[in-house]
Parts: C-alpha cells; sequence; structure tokens
C-alpha cells in the first residue's frame, strides 16, 4: 500500500488592519482587532393568569417544566395570581420557546386555558 506525503494545509493570517503610521523603515505598521461579540438576548418565560386553571395545577407545571421547588413555585404561583402574570425563568429564545410550547401541551392535555409566553428582556 502506497502512501501519499501531503503537507499539513497553513492557514492564513488574520487579516490585519492598516493603521496609518509607518516606522522608520518605511514599511507599514499592522495592528490586529479583537472582536466585541454581544452575549444572546435572553427571554423570560411569563405565565398568565386566568379564573379557570387550578392553582395546584400551575405549580406542578412549575416544578415539571421549570425544575422549581415546591416553595418557589407556590411563590411564583401567587405572584402570577396576584399579578396576572409571573416570570417561570428566563432562557435564550429556543429554550424559552420550547419551555412555552411544553406548558401549553401539558394545559391542553390538562383540559385547561392556562397561557404562557415569552418575551424579550430590555436591558
Amino acid at each position: 500500500m502506497k502512501r501519499m506525503a501531503t503537507n499539513k494545509p497553513v492557514n492564513p493570517p488574520p487579516s490585519p488592519v492598516r493603521v496609518p503610521d509607518r516606522d522608520e523603515g518605511g514599511s507599514v505598521v499592522l495592528e490586529r482587532r479583537t472582536q466585541q461579540v454581544k452575549p444572546p438576548q435572553m427571554y423570560q418565560v411569563l405565565m398568565l393568569n386566568d379564573d379557570y386553571t387550578p392553582m395546584e395545577f400551575v405549580v406542578v407545571v412549575i416544578q415539571e417544566f421549570f425544575g422549581k421547588d415546591l416553595e418557589s413555585a407556590t411563590q411564583i404561583m401567587l405572584k402570577i395570581h396576584l399579578d396576572g402574570r409571573g416570570v417561570c425563568g428566563v432562557y435564550s429564545k429556543d429554550v424559552a420557546a420550547t419551555k412555552v410550547d411544553q406548558v401549553l401541551e401539558a394545559a391542553h392535555k390538562a383540559g385547561h386555558p392556562l397561557k404562557c409566553i415569552s418575551e424579550p428582556i430590555e436591558f
């Protein structure tokens, strides 16, 4: 079996940014810039109050889909009940959309009109 010798591919150097200054020899001085990357937009998942979904069901959903303990889930449920809406968690866009779908599907299967939405967090 014959093996072919190949050269390792050489990565081209990053494209430099030209700076108008010149050194003593008359050559161009190059400066490397780092890119600033913004963190991804975060979304809060909210449950909305209604007059038909039992409080116990809301607590179970918060525990199951948002990983809260009984006390935290009860606090969130009371916030939803008293204020009309409550934050269940903060996630990236895709995860928040998945959480909303899971809650709506569970409510639909149980025959409850529970509403759940996600909205971007404003900084």
